[in-house]
């Protein structure tokens, strides 16, 4: 297979350290973006290729620290790693965490991966055109909302939202699975709003489900979320759509973190992340874990072929 391309992320966090670990344990062909000052700082990345953007000359990195420079260092990986996905030299991309405050005073709008990388795949609508998904052994969730406000991302509920969410994880998880899912969907309200008696956010999301199933998907609920997990966990149903971030991320992580995978939905390559941050208070020590980071390298080599379009 042609080589995964792997970014470095924030050179701060503990990226090019998880990744170095992750690559001693598997025999996977990849390509490295980043700064290679910076990165061989923590790691040895000499066994693999290595395309370095290099902006830091000769500086210490500093752990921990938010920087303009660390920002432009992780935009600049990942721009040089989504050029090489796209002209055919890579197979698909593995991003490792980067700091929103950081890629924030080097100048982006984005605030993070998934619509940085969206934007420049022409992808403009969240849940219709992209969207966050993750996939472990155990559970699979799609967020219906993913870097809001809590009260924003309630607000924003709408059943049509939800009639594109679940037509767009109907076609992205064929690509990776060669067959639909059965989508159950999470209420918002506790005991899916009791008719009404806690909040009418249900009403709404029934009216996207009734339309999404009349186009031919496989979707049921609301259910109550506080049991719906527990029956995805036992195999009743392949994907959750989870009405936000957290709803969906705490049972993931608290299930699968060393075995969990954040996939863009949407664009015309893979593009895997794991589930967790840039670890400030650890980087620079050696100690990170690079389960993870080994997971999501390993999977994304078993699906980037088949998920090019």
């Amino acid at each position: 297979m042609k080589p995964l391309a792997i970014t470095l992320g924030d050179p701060a966090g503990i990226g090019a350290e998880v990744v170095f670990k992750a690559l001693q344990a598997i025999d996977v062909p990849v390509s490295i973006f980043g700064d290679r000052n910076f990165a061989e700082q923590s790691s040895n990345l000499n066994e693999h290729r290595f395309v370095d953007v290099r902006l830091s000359g000769d500086q210490r990195v500093r752990f921990g620290m938010v920087d303009p420079l660390y920002g432009r260092i992780a935009l600049a990986s990942i721009d040089a790693a989504v050029n090489a996905v796209e002209r055919g030299e890579c197979s698909g991309l593995v991003t490792a965490p980067i700091q929103k405050e950081s890629i924030a005073a080097a100048g982006t709008q984005y605030p993070g991966h998934t619509e940085l990388l969206a934007a420049r795949a022409g992808l403009t609508r969240y849940g219709h055109d992209f969207a966050m998904y993750f996939d472990s052994p155990s559970l699979r969730a799609v967020l219906l909302s993913v870097h809001l406000p809590l009260r924003e991302a309630i607000g924003r509920i709408s059943g049509d939202d939800v009639a594109a969410l679940a037509r767009l994880t109907t076609r992205e998880y064929a690509r990776l699975y060669g067959a639909p899912p059965r989508i159950a969907v999470a209420a918002l309200n506790p005991h899916a709003g009791e008719g009404g008696r806690f909040g009418d956010e249900e009403r709404e999301i029934r009216r996207g489900i009734e339309a999404a199933r009349k186009e031919g998907v496989a979707i049921s609920g609301p259910f109550p979320a506080d049991t719906l997990f527990r029956a995805a966990l036992r195999g009743k149903y392949d994907v959750v759509m989870a009405m936000y971030h957290d709803q969906a991320l705490i049972p993931i992580k608290t299930l699968a973190f060393e075995q969990s995978v954040n996939v863009t939905f949407g664009l015309p390559y893979l593009r895997v992340s794991v589930d967790h941050g840039t670890a400030f208070d650890i980087a620079g020590k050696g100690v990170a874990d690079a389960a993870p980071k080994r997971y999501a390298i390993e999977w994304a080599a078993r699906h980037a072929e088949a998920f090019r379009t």
